[in-house]
């Protein structure tokens, strides 16, 4: 048991409920990008069965083992060719946006339902320990993740979606320039991924914001039974 604890990113007894998170996180995530790409004129994702809320289409076997390993991963972009688009940039942003809104969404839905649990008494009134202790691992994992992955997904650099929308709100000279220097920004990426001290000033404040988020709507949910 130690061992594995030692090997994976998160204790063992929580991965279950770290996997069917992600589960629901990335499939919704990328279900989102191709359901607007393909409402909005390209018919690029639906044509490769991604409009779809099946995970296996969505997910990317490395990207999760990478997940549950090291702390960071990805599912499988959804391909947008945004000539299709009536209007590209506008449309653009949309389709970029989709995606980590939709994990927003996610997180206030599952925050509500969690502390509606709590502030009617419903949680209190489970005598099942283990029960207990599994509805509420998952329910902080799920919205935690879902606040964290609002937040992260919208940091403007490549490949995430806050550089596409960054791209499409930037005029059309600057977006030129940022596509110059995009291999290069991919390299600064990573490097916040894996080296703390940069971490601890990036990664770190938005983790804490996503856990203040969480709190915060909880807290508002749960006084409005009081």
């Amino acid at each position: 048991m130690d061992f594995w604890n030692s090997f994976f990113r998160y204790p063992i007894d929580q991965l279950p409920f770290f996997l069917l998170t992600i589960l629901i996180a990335f499939t919704v995530h990328e279900f989102s990008h191709a359901y607007f790409a393909n409402k909005f004129g390209d018919p690029t994702a639906k044509l490769l069965g991604r409009v779809t809320l099946n995970p296996v289409v969505h997910f990317d076997l490395f990207g999760v083992l990478l997940l549950i390993i090291a702390g960071f991963g990805w599912a499988r972009p959804v391909p947008v060719n945004r000539a299709n688009f009536e209007k590209p940039r506008l449309m653009g942003i949309i389709v970029s946006a989709a995606g980590p809104l939709s994990n927003l969404l996610l997180a206030i839905i599952g925050t509500i339902i969690y502390a509606s649990l709590v502030g009617s008494g419903a949680l209190g009134g489970i005598d099942n320990e283990r029960l207990l202790t599994a509805i509420t691992t998952f329910f902080a994992i799920f919205n935690l993740t879902n606040f964290f992955l609002f937040l992260f997904n919208l940091i403007p650099l490549p490949p995430l979606d806050g550089y596409r929308i960054l791209e499409d709100v930037v005029p059309p000279s600057i977006s030129r320039k940022l596509q110059g220097v995009e291999q290069w920004s991919i390299f600064i990426f990573l490097l916040i991924l894996v080296i703390p001290p940069l971490q601890n000033v990036t990664i770190q404040p938005l983790y804490e914001f996503a856990q203040t988020m969480y709190v915060d709507l909880a807290k508002l949910v749960i006084e409005l039974y009081r």
